[in-house]
């Protein structure tokens, strides 16, 4: 059954871009670099083994001014070569280090795509920071993009000190993409919505209201089941691909990471992943009450609709924003100077020359064109 399954979503689930747009290749001594990317001082590339025997490739984005690391997942239909300047550029921003992979079968990471190599391949990149980076779990933050998100809700219900998660433009499942399903099947893939009570960590989704590829309900539905909620970004107007374009992602990017930079986590002491596959609950598909997180009261924040068109600039004269001192507590600050809005500007256009996924990532074969990114 679970190799039908594995079947069934490397029909719709999985384009890999054909071929890839880098290489690696041997550097000076033993270091590892990929071709055509800028080469970076303080970017490291390896090859990771996974527990099921698969070899993928990770981007290490090293920030010295860093108190949290984001381990990132993907969407379709990209891969570490197309992604590498937006990592470096999310790294220097947000002022975090920054560790992305490549899934099974994407990029040059060998194997085939499945469900199950993304757990795997996920796993493997956290591993690769505790043991290789000495990273805390503790000081990771977890972001899924799109079907990014599966593996990321999957390793997030398994760990019990991790800092926050962050859900782009996510998925409820697989299945729920392409039909509106009322329940969970067993041939369905990415159980998002029946795994995401079992976070317990902060967690920021950010859909765009003019999603057609996942459509915002996604997001919203996966907003209202999380334990502990962060206020959402719904941006107005933003379609599946193109967040980044919006001043407001990184806005908001910067205030969650600087609240939960500053929030107090309960400490365990194993620091173990668990293994609680079995206990999801079996899904309605209806606005279920989310529990009250075991950490802290919940402070659920209103949505924020954000109506920022995708410039290149920011309103001159903007008002002042809230900033956020930890989870649930806001205060008044002032917007940032001068320098901060050149910032970010120079992060939307840089955005603009990367591409991101495939606009038809979710849709079966022979619907799309492989290979597109």
């Amino acid at each position: 059954m679970g190799g039908v399954t594995s079947s069934m979503a490397a029909k719709f689930a999985f384009f890999p871009p054909n071929p890839p747009s880098y290489t690696v290749v041997e550097g000076g001594g033993s270091r590892l670099r990929m071709t055509g990317v800028v080469e970076r001082d303080n970017v490291e590339v390896l090859k990771v083994k996974t527990k099921r025997g698969t070899e993928i490739v990770t981007v290490f984005v090293k920030n010295q001014t860093a108190l949290m690391t984001v381990l990132y997942s993907h969407g379709n239909a990209a891969d570490l070569g197309q992604l590498y300047e937006l990592f470096c550029e999310l790294s220097v921003h947000l002022r975090v280090n920054l560790l992305g992979y490549d899934y099974t079968g994407y990029g040059q990471s060998s194997g085939k795509p499945t469900e199950h190599n993304t757990y795997a391949d996920i796993e493997a990149a956290y591993r690769c920071l505790v043991e290789t980076y000495g990273v805390n779990e503790e000081d990771v933050i977890l972001y899924g993009q799109s079907v990014g998100s599966g593996p990321t809700i999957d390793l997030a219900s398994r760990l019990s000190r991790l800092r926050a998660v962050v859900l782009h433009s996510p998925i409820l499942s697989g299945l729920r993409v392409l039909y509106p399903v009322k329940r969970t099947y067993w041939f369905d893939i990415y159980k998002n919505i029946d795994k995401i009570a079992f976070v317990q960590c902060p967690v920021l989704v950010i859909h765009g209201t003019a999603d057609d590829v996942v459509d915002c309900s996604h997001g919203k539905q996966l907003w209202e089941l999380c334990v502990d909620k962060y206020e959402p970004l719904w941006v107005k107007g933003g379609n599946h691909c193109d967040l980044e374009l919006y001043p407001v992602y990184i806005r908001h990017l910067k205030k969650f990471i600087s609240a939960v930079e500053k929030s107090t986590r309960l400490q365990n002491s194993t620091g173990s992943i668990t293994h609680n596959v079995d206990k999801h609950r079996m899904s309605t598909d209806c606005r279920d009450y989310p529990r009250a997180s075991i950490e802290r009261p919940d402070h659920t924040r209103p949505s924020t609709d954000c109506r920022d068109k995708p410039t290149s600039s920011v309103d001159q004269g903007e008002k002042s924003k809230k900033s956020v001192e930890n989870v649930g507590k806001s205060t008044t600050v002032v917007d940032q100077p001068e320098k901060a809005r050149n910032s970010i500007d120079r992060f939307g256009g840089m955005v603009r020359t990367v591409v991101l996924c495939n606009i038809n990532c979710f849709k079966p074969n022979g619907a799309a064109e492989v290979g597109k990114s």
